[in-house]
């Protein structure tokens, strides 16, 4: 997190902030061991964001799904396919686990990933749209979502 701490009421009201592509760029969701780095702004382009997209270089189950503020603060993570994560107080999550800020700690803490809005972790293409819509993105960036078999 770079030492930025935002008050939780901040981070609060940027996470809940209408995101939308930023021009018509045609993306493509990450192969083996990529990564899309995909700028957003807020509806009025007052406030910047970053949706970030990882793929596992080995096990292509593993994706990351990261909605950044201000350059280097994450609001959000989600992580599939990958290892379990420790929180701070030694609780062990399993993936799929959901990180959402928290003033003080930033990214540090996980939760599993809310069955109701992420029904399907190992769809990347849903997720990916599920993300989008957890984060409220309302008008998305052009995401060619075909995956290689």
């Amino acid at each position: 997190m770079a030492g930025i701490n935002l008050p939780q009421h901040l981070a609060d009201t940027l996470m809940a902030m209408a995101k939308r592509k930023i021009d018509a760029t045609e993306w493509r969701f990450p192969y083996a061991g990529g990564k899309a780095i995909i700028p957003l702004a807020s509806l009025d382009g007052k406030e910047r964001f970053f949706l970030d997209l990882y793929r596992g270089r080995l096990n292509l189950a593993k994706n990351t799904y990261q909605n950044r503020a201000r350059r280097s603060v994450i609001l959000a993570r989600l992580d599939v396919g990958g290892p379990p994560h420790r929180n701070p107080d030694e609780i062990e999550i399993p993936a799929p686990h959901l990180h959402i800020y928290r003033e003080g700690y930033g990214d540090k803490w996980a939760m599993p990933a809310p069955v109701d809005q992420f029904p399907d972790p190992g769809n990347p293409e849903q997720t990916l749209r599920d993300f989008m819509r957890f984060i409220n993105v309302t008008d998305p960036p052009n995401i060619r979502q075909e995956l290689p078999k």
